[in-house]
């Protein structure tokens, strides 16, 4: 059974986790045929995000004659499916805050898909973020296409549900995925009861083969490493905000800030401001080889994230045999434990934030490693990709069972 991926933007520095199920389904057996509407928007500097790019078909690379063509194609052999599927798609573009004109094009592009789609044999789509993605499966299944499911990662879809439709996408699906128990309950709240069945749980994944005996947690003053796109919802100016407190507590604390984004001049004035140049570098993206090495060499990981799915770098930190220190909000306590396996704090909160790392820094080595050894147990019995993987291949073969 050969199913599409139905992505905006693929690959990115930032989405590895879909690469990651993508070759992990492929490796057991269903093929993918990889179709974004656009390119990468950010440098790639792994090795197998460039290799992705190269697997993937880019809608709107075809330039909007083609899209044109591929209209006027459902036009002639689906009449029927086209008006149903523009019918949706100007009620959504009423409600949404990207309008109608937006919306006609995600059904352009829905034409252009489903021609992909049927040239490669595709019986089931899946797209990953219950955005645009997502609109233009359901698009495409509105005018003939295959079926179609989705994963909800959230934050994004739990800040809009009603413009962005997730209640009749959930209706429109053969199923849909969340990433937590969390992201299920909020999915709940959007559609009827009668839906839950179809609302799965399946979790973003690890490769265990790539985290193969970490070293002990290092000893000395506080070395910290935090992972994620510089955005108002990871909250790294709270993170400068409590490393200035940290440091008049723990002279020698130092703090990596991997990854990059639209607030760097923001954080780059913050950490100026607070005079910690000296105890925080901003390295830009890395490769995964380059964050594994980043976070041997740190005591935890620190998340002081506003609003959030279920981090991946939490996983991975985990499975690296490092404490986390994160804070108490949607997903994340499903995985961190409080005292066994890294601390949390609530969020926005730099006071607590500097309260957990003195606890880190109060704890001997042999302790963290000790709660390195829980924490790694814990993800790589969650969030092993392959066991993953196949949970979702079986949710597709289901949903084309009679």
């Amino acid at each position: 059974m050969t199913v599409a991926y139905i992505l905006n933007t693929y690959p990115q520095p930032s989405h590895s986790f879909i690469r990651r199920e993508v070759t992990a389904l492929e490796a057991q057996g269903t093929p993918i045929t990889r179709i974004a509407m656009r390119r990468p928007t950010m440098p790639l500097v792994d090795p197998a995000d460039k290799a992705e790019e190269d697997k993937t078909q880019y809608v709107l690379e075809a330039g909007a004659v083609s899209l044109a063509r591929a209209v006027l194609r459902v036009a002639l052999t689906r009449p029927a499916g086209l008006a149903r599927a523009l019918r949706c798609a100007w009620r959504m573009g009423a409600a949404s805050e990207v309008g109608r004109l937006r919306h006609l094009i995600y059904l352009a592009e829905a034409c252009d898909v489903a021609a992909r789609c049927a040239g490669a044999g595709v019986r089931h789509m899946h797209a990953h973020f219950g955005t645009n993605s997502a609109t233009v499966a359901m698009l495409t299944h509105l005018l003939g296409g295959p079926g179609f499911s989705f994963t909800v990662h959230g934050p994004e879809e739990f800040d809009a549900p009603r413009a962005l439709h997730l209640g009749e996408k959930m209706r429109q699906a053969a199923f849909t995925v969340a990433i937590s128990q969390f992201g299920r309950s909020q999915l709940s709240r959007w559609v009827e009861a009668e839906h839950w069945p179809r609302l799965n749980v399946v979790h973003c994944g690890i490769e265990p083969a790539k985290f193969l005996d970490p070293d002990p947690v290092p000893e000395g003053p506080p070395k910290l490493v935090s992972i994620g796109r510089f955005s108002e919802q990871k909250g790294q100016l709270v993170l400068i905000d409590a490393m200035a407190g940290i440091v008049d507590r723990h002279r020698e604390a130092h703090l990596t800030l991997i990854g990059d984004g639209e607030m760097r001049p923001e954080i780059e004035a913050a950490i100026a401001r607070h005079g910690l140049q000296d105890h925080i570098t901003l390295t830009g993206w890395l490769a995964e080889a380059e964050v594994r090495a980043e976070l041997a060499r740190a005591q935890a990981l620190v998340m002081p994230s506003f609003a959030e799915g279920l981090p991946m770098v939490i996983m991975e930190a985990m499975a690296a045999g490092r404490p986390v220190i994160a804070t108490y909000i949607a997903g994340i306590p499903e995985l961190v434990q409080d005292g066994r396996t890294g601390w949390l704090a609530p969020a926005g909160d730099a006071d607590a934030l500097v309260a957990a790392v003195d606890k880190l820094s109060g704890t001997d080595p042999h302790t963290l490693t000790d709660m390195g050894h829980l924490g790694r147990l814990r993800a790589l019995a969650r969030h092993d990709i392959n066991r993953e993987a196949a949970k979702l291949a079986r949710h597709f073969a289901d949903s084309l069972s009679p």
